[in-house]
């Protein structure tokens, strides 16, 4: 039987839906609080997402945002 690694696809994503993606272990709250740090945390991300519109309190990432985190933290 073949094992079939999943694989993460870049896509619309809403905010908490990513974020527990990278931190499954977190409830759902502190999963996003830790999105956001790392987030704040990296200035050059920081600045890429909000010339793309997004800001602090954004429900949903379009792909392209998707696309730019993954960029910057590695796939989840």
């Amino acid at each position: 039987m073949e094992k079939h690694e999943p694989f993460f696809r870049i896509r619309a994503y809403g905010t908490a839906e990513l974020a527990l993606l990278y931190s499954p272990h977190l409830t759902t709250q502190g999963a996003t609080r830790q999105l956001r740090r790392w987030i704040v945390y990296n200035p050059s991300l920081e600045s890429e997402l909000a010339r793309m519109g997004y800001h602090a309190g954004h429900r949903c990432l379009t792909p392209k945002q998707v696309a730019c985190i993954v960029e910057h933290l590695g796939e989840p």
